[in-house]
């Protein structure tokens, strides 16, 4: 008896395979007729023979105007492992987000139709969500254990937009356009709420809010060679990828996203290390430290825009001046190598609030320098000083709101899987 082609998201929870699988792989097609079939027959003969989990495989017809979802549906009749899903709109990510988030199998996975990446890599993907040592598996061409055939044009642009991404996105992962991802399903139902695209940069949104979130992102080096019929503009895909950078590098700089709360539920907590000094909450005095070293730069850089503006705008103009400027560099400063939070997330939130301990800043510093002068006036060099001294007192202050105010929720960094390379 043939199974017919499933006509929506709710329908995805039906299956042929008598009880939920352990893995469910989805094949995202659009007018892929003549692909599909010898794709789904390799792919089924493959996991049958070498994977010790049971399966299901899922075409997702993405609104064909061909005999794609036909063929689906022939070899969901014919084989008990297969099923098609039809969606009436185009996008992979749609596909993707529609199936993943209604499956119920233990692992979910995706791979192209053109099945480019050795299959090979299978089992070494999706092991380390079924043991739970990962949340989310990604095959890499860009490893130096990879072995990749594809064209110099195709190469630059996958090394570009990676660059991009560790460069604006401070992504961790080396790849992000590879066809060949997994997830854990409880992972799926809370990041792919927040993930919007619809399209290829969906595996990007993906991998990005994954990684903010403190989930381990596994790594498999892959064989890959490159479909020549590829059917993929280029040009319209790295102008929508580059729209999706941009987009989530906003969402990320204005909080946004609720990525501390899914941290909270999902990401792993740091390891816990015992304090190296009694008494002294663990971290605080290599923070101290890293917060004196820059509260000295800070207030060197801050005497020498004083001294350097004092004569052409006055002592308040260039004590505003050069607290202004010193607490931006200081709060980033202090953002990065004091708290460690290395990441764009909440940039803009974390500056406002480090704005809002300058103005107590300078209400010391003014306040010191008002009293002076109502004191009869002093020489330049006693201003300096009493300047100085109000701002020793501030960077204490300083140290005491960063910690427990701006960066309570900083996040820790989350080793990531011992398989990963470094891209060459």
């Amino acid at each position: 008896m043939t199974t017919p082609a499933l006509s929506d998201a709710a329908a995805v929870r039906r299956s042929t395979v008598p009880s939920p699988p352990v893995l469910d792989v989805v094949v995202p097609v659009y007018n892929e007729q003549d692909d599909l079939e010898p794709c789904v027959r390799r792919l089924v003969a493959y996991l049958r023979s070498s994977l010790p989990f049971t399966f299901r495989v899922t075409v997702a017809d993405n609104a064909s105007t061909d005999a794609t979802l036909a063929v689906a549906a022939r070899l969901a009749g014919e084989y008990a492992e297969v099923r098609a899903v039809h969606l009436p709109q185009k996008g992979r990510g749609r596909a993707l987000r529609s199936v993943w988030s209604g499956s119920d199998a233990e692992v979910l996975a995706y791979m192209d139709v053109d099945l480019s990446t050795d299959l090979n890599g299978v089992l070494p993907l999706i092991a380390p969500l079924v043991s739970g040592h990962s949340d989310v598996a990604i095959g890499t061409r860009l490893s130096r254990s990879s072995r990749v055939v594809r064209g110099a044009k195709r190469e630059l642009i996958s090394r570009a937009y990676n660059t991009i991404l560790r460069r604006t996105l401070a992504a961790g992962f080396s790849d992000a356009q590879c066809g060949f991802k997994a997830v854990r399903r409880d992972v799926a139902q809370r990041v792919l709420p927040l993930v919007e695209d619809p399209g290829w940069f969906f595996d990007t949104e993906l991998l990005v809010v994954a990684q903010r979130a403190g989930l381990r992102i596994h790594e498999v080096p892959v064989d890959w060679v490159d479909d020549p019929d590829s059917r993929v503009d280029i040009v319209s895909t790295a102008v929508a990828d580059l729209k999706g950078v941009a987009r989530l590098s906003r969402a990320l700089a204005t909080g946004s996203l609720p990525i501390a709360r899914l941290r909270a539920e999902l990401g792993r907590g740091p390891l816990q290390v015992p304090s190296a000094v009694p008494g002294v909450p663990r971290g605080m005095a290599a923070q101290l430290a890293r917060f004196a070293a820059i509260g000295l730069a800070s207030t060197l850089a801050y005497v020498a825009v004083f001294a350097l503006l004092r004569g052409s705008i006055g002592g308040q103009a260039a004590n505003v001046v050069a607290l202004l400027l010193t607490a931006v560099a200081n709060t980033a400063a202090n953002r990065r190598l004091t708290f460690g939070v290395t990441t764009s997330e909440g940039t803009l939130v974390h500056q406002a609030q480090g704005l809002v301990v300058f103005a107590l800043g300078l209400g010391l510093s003014s306040g010191a320098l008002a009293l002076l002068h109502s004191a009869g006036g002093a020489s330049g060099s006693v201003e300096l000083v009493v300047l100085v001294a109000a701002n020793l007192l501030a960077t204490v202050l300083r140290f005491v709101l960063l910690r427990a105010w701006v960066f309570r929720q900083a996040p820790t960094a989350v080793a990531s899987s011992s398989t990963r390379e470094e891209p060459v």
